[in-house]
């Protein structure tokens, strides 16, 4: 089985450079870091994936630890593209990372070149692929200097099993510390992977995008809609089907106080642009153009398409920022 890709797929789809490297990515990527595990059918997930391609989605976003569990998502989506995307595989930019905990022992996780180098072996055999367009440290070690984890780095991609490499969950403080280590090894750093949204802006009162502009790397975030919390999901209660009802990564303490009201004040704003709460909180991440891409996840092939919708209207007023600011948690 092999999938036909649409003829219009890059139509509409806006590509932003990475940094001051030659690589762009989709302004919207797709994450599959919840939904594509052995929790969910193969089927569903074939559906998304595919719609995603034909609507110019075309960087896909794993780590070894996705699923769940552990390594199942990789395993099926290198099931997917063997099956349906094999003859695009030059179109597709396919990621994952290594750092979190994988296996027992002290080689299943962190920042050693022990396990960096072990991890992408191991997720290169589930996704069957020859090698990944860029692979990530997926968490800063507090322990491994970072010489050693940044070698690591280089030397994957000196033996061909990664083309660019990045860094996830960095400050800006140690996103100069990597980028100069990588540049003396002669490969550049090619972008961090932060969490962002309007109900988590760390990353502006640490000037992320600052210290990734001057060191040439893009900026790609996750979680961009707080798991949910920044949807419609919420506004009447909680659905006994929702991820805040069902995951440990969403609890019911995140609507307390007057969260509520400030998602019922974002919707409303979202509401006069014409879009959903989502697709406003979408192009709002975007709005920076040193933001090279977002990370969706999706459930369904319908909310894969409300959320890519979102680059149908990326613009907005400084009375709609100022009014979003107001109601957006730092």
């Amino acid at each position: 089985m092999t999938h036909l890709a649409a003829d219009d797929r890059y139509e509409t789809m806006p590509y932003r450079r990475s940094g001051r490297s030659g690589l762009r990515l989709p302004a919207i990527s797709l994450g599959l870091w919840h939904n594509f595990g052995h929790t969910r059918s193969i089927e569903s997930q074939r559906a998304i994936l595919r719609r995603a391609f034909d609507l110019g989605v075309t960087h896909f976003d794993l780590a070894n630890n996705y699923g769940p569990p552990a390594g199942s998502a990789e395993e099926n989506f290198g099931r997917i593209f063997a099956q349906d995307f094999r003859a695009y595989r030059d179109e597709m930019v396919i990621s994952s990372k290594a750092g979190y905990y994988m296996w027992p022992g002290p080689y299943g996780e962190w920042g050693s070149r022990k396990n960096l180098i072990a991890s992408l072996d191991q997720s290169l055999g589930r996704l069957g692929l020859d090698y990944v367009d860029v692979f990530y440290h997926h968490r800063p070690d507090p322990d491994t200097p970072l010489e050693e984890t940044m070698g690591a780095l280089d030397a994957i991609v000196r033996s061909g099993k990664a083309l660019y490499v990045g860094v996830s969950n960095y400050t800006s403080e140690q996103v100069r510390e990597a980028a100069a280590i990588l540049k003396d090894l002669g490969t550049p750093l090619l972008i961090d992977q932060p969490r962002y949204s309007m109900f988590d802006r760390r990353i502006e009162e640490d000037r992320l995008l600052d210290a990734l502009e001057e060191v040439g790397a893009g900026c790609i975030v996750f979680s961009p809609l707080e798991q949910g919390l920044l949807t419609d999901r919420y506004l009447k209660g909680i659905p006994e089907d929702s991820r805040m009802a069902t995951s440990h990564f969403l609890n019911e303490d995140r609507l307390e106080g007057d969260v509520l009201d400030r998602v019922r004040g974002l919707n409303a704003i979202a509401a006069e642009r014409g879009q959903s709460l989502a697709q406003t909180a979408l192009a709002w991440a975007l709005r920076d153009p040193r933001m090279t891409s977002v990370i969706i996840g999706a459930s369904s092939v319908r909310q894969l398409e409300d959320n890519v919708a979102s680059i149908g209207n990326l613009e907005f007023s400084e009375d709609e920022l100022a009014a979003i600011d107001k109601l957006s948690i730092g």
